[in-house]
């Protein structure tokens, strides 16, 4: 049995697809590309495909992923694109790997999130960030489907700060951006609650919702403050599997 690790997009207006929306696209995908996938034992065989910590429904993502396991050896580069061709355009098969290491979920313990929030002056933008990284906590509440629940967001932020308008995406109207990387912890803390926080600590309310993107996901390196490749890994085995014998290498890959 082989494992494919992929990494897909949500773009445009599938950002509103939800995950259980992707799932049945997906599927269908892989019935049209005719991947040979491997299946589950018992009354009710169903493909074998595992689903890694997917963006809230109405978010877009450049950084989604999730791994399958073949009956039979595939090409990972040749796999992708025919995936791709299957899907409708904005989820987007963008990489994919052989799986030659353990643990893809566990690597993904850090988002990096681009916020847009139309007609927010910049100014005000900053001013509110300012007062979020010195707060010591920053209490928020969310209604799950046990009621109403309140935790503190601040401990999971481990970076916010405001950023540049970029010359290619020019607006009349005021925009601010914010830039967050954010820890994946329980409870989870979403794009939605540090919003909240901001408005808590210092009265910030966009007048339209704000356009959020998942710009990377995967493990957050304490020395440099970035969010790492998680498929790195594995490149990096494929790489060391190939210099120490191509032969292997040129027949795992077949």
């Amino acid at each position: 049995m082989q494992r494919i690790r992929l990494r897909y997009t949500k773009r445009g207006r599938l950002r509103f697809t939800s995950h259980r929306d992707f799932q049945r696209a997906f599927e269908r995908a892989l019935r049209r590309a005719e991947v040979p996938m491997a299946y589950s034992a018992g009354f009710t065989p169903h493909p074998k495909v595992s689903y890694a910590n997917a963006a809230p429904t109405g978010t877009g993502s450049e950084a989604e992923y999730l791994e399958i396991a073949l009956a039979a050896h595939r090409d990972p580069e040749r796999l992708r694109a025919l995936l791709d061709e299957s899907l409708p355009t904005g989820l987007d098969i963008v990489d994919a790997v052989e799986a030659r290491t353990s643990g893809l979920a566990d690597r993904l313990t850090a988002s990096v999130w681009e916020l847009r929030l139309p007609g927010v002056d910049p100014a005000e933008a900053e001013q509110a960030v300012a007062a979020f990284n010195t707060a010591e906590s920053v209490e928020v509440r969310r209604t799950t489907k046990n009621g109403i629940r309140t935790f503190d967001a601040r401990p999971a932020v481990v970076q916010l700060e405001t950023q540049s308008e970029t010359a290619d995406r020019p607006t009349d109207q005021p925009c601010a951006i914010l830039r967050l990387v954010v820890r994946h912890v329980t409870p989870a803390v979403r794009p939605d609650d540090v919003l909240s926080g901001l408005r808590a600590v210092a009265d910030l309310a966009p007048p339209v919702p704000a356009a959020v993107t998942r710009l990377a996901q995967g493990l957050f390196d304490e020395e440099t403050g970035t969010v790492t490749d998680p498929l790195a890994p594995d490149r990096e085995a494929a790489q060391a599997l190939s210099k120490a014998d191509p032969a292997a290498a040129a027949t795992a890959s077949a």
